[in-house]
């Protein structure tokens, strides 16, 4: 039996005929650009995370790419945000001439870690953007706190956890100056292509995004600021309008299979034994039904390569998110960090691995999974 780590086509097939019919209404109302379905978007989405505006952008890079300039982050200012994340976070921050500066993570959650936040701060910082990773929520009360003691500004890195909640009921993305959404394929609402969201509760913020968006063009045009192209594309926003109806439902799917890898892992025997950990939901006791949103199920694996080899020749997908933390990576070489320096980042790199988490992933397919991992570790210690 085969497992792939994510089947769009199962997601896709029941809402085609939907799909199509919205595709086809945008091709017959001629408004590419910035139509009427990314209004309509922004309304569900603004809702959705509680927050008072959103915004449609080009991706959740460029989400993160205009944040950044509306908060006026450039030369000379620093930004501190996560080693262990996709390279957009500190990407983006490179981009407007800033400089990246890592705090290391929390080794239960993966998001970056208050503590770490705090000494990394210096007369130069301007924002600190944490990731709430893989679906859950970076540790917001402690960050908030820190970042009002300085006079920070907060850019939530919120592409991988649209709905996921803080132990206070707040959503992610909510929660600082501005909050940052990607609707990458792969995301729990996802486009047929690249398509990202800002949000935030500031009026002025929200105006100045909007502006940015069109090259910094107001009224069209006539330009005091320098922006970007950084539109969201109408037939992409109808798309998501679409399967914006159904993302509760897949997000309580997903978390109906990680509870039921629980039980499997659990039944298996393997945990307790130094092979395998489980992902930590640090609120589940709270009762928040959005608490963890499972964008990815990621686990500690002891001889991590050797068993997603050994996956991969049954039939079954995995990926390791991420292979190389941000610090380590050659272009910001420049920065002086070195291996060492982020030891819970760098651990993280060596031993996490994705399973498949998607909604319609049968349990048998899940068993599978599960089969195969506790074969693999009886053949290593035999």
């Amino acid at each position: 039996m085969n497992v792939p780590l994510l089947d769009l086509k199962a997601q896709h097939d029941p809402l085609y005929g939907d799909i199509i019919s919205a595709i086809e209404r945008v091709i017959r109302g001629q408004s590419f650009i910035l139509g009427p379905e990314v209004k309509q978007l922004e309304e569900l989405i603004a809702g959705y995370c509680h927050s008072k505006y959103a915004i449609g952008v080009s991706s959740g890079t460029d989400a993160l790419l205009i944040a950044l300039m509306a908060m006026n982050v450039g030369s000379g200012d620093e930004v501190i945000t996560t080693p262990y994340s996709f390279f957009a976070t500190a990407g983006v921050i490179a981009r407007v001439g800033a400089k990246p500066v890592f705090a290391d993570i929390d080794p239960i959650t993966y998001n970056i870690d208050p503590n770490k936040v705090e000494q990394a701060v210096t007369p130069r910082t301007k924002v600190v953007m944490p990731v709430h990773l893989y679906g859950q929520c970076a540790e917001m009360a402690s960050l908030l706190q820190i970042t009002g003691r300085h006079n920070l500004a907060v850019i939530e890195d919120a592409a991988q956890a649209i709905g996921s909640e803080y132990r206070d009921g707040r959503r992610a993305g909510s929660m600082g100056q501005l909050g940052c959404f990607s609707f990458f394929p792969s995301k729990n609402l996802g486009a047929l292509g690249d398509a990202g969201m800002v949000v935030t509760n500031h009026a002025d913020l929200a105006d100045k995004v909007r502006i940015l968006r069109v090259h910094g063009g107001q009224p069209k045009y006539y330009h005091k600021v320098i922006g970007g192209n950084f539109r969201l594309d109408t037939l992409q926003a109808a798309v998501l309008c679409v399967k914006f109806k159904y993302l509760d439902e897949w997000t309580r799917k997903r978390q109906a299979n990680a509870s039921h890898y629980a039980k499997l892992f659990n039944d298996s025997g393997l945990l307790g034994k130094g092979l395998i950990a489980l992902p930590g939901a640090v609120h589940a006791s709270a009762g928040v039904s959005h608490y963890h949103i499972y964008n990815q199920f990621v686990i500690r694996a002891a001889n991590r390569d050797a068993l997603r080899n050994y996956l991969r020749d049954q039939g079954i997908g995995t990926e390791v998110y991420y292979p190389v933390p941000l610090h380590l990576q050659e272009c910001f070489r420049s920065l002086g960090y070195r291996e060492g320096h982020f030891p819970e980042a760098e651990r993280a790199a060596r031993e996490t691995l994705a399973l498949p988490i998607y909604p319609e992933i049968s349990s048998g397919q899940q068993q599978r999974v599960v089969e195969v991992l506790a074969e693999f570790y009886a053949k290593v210690n035999a």
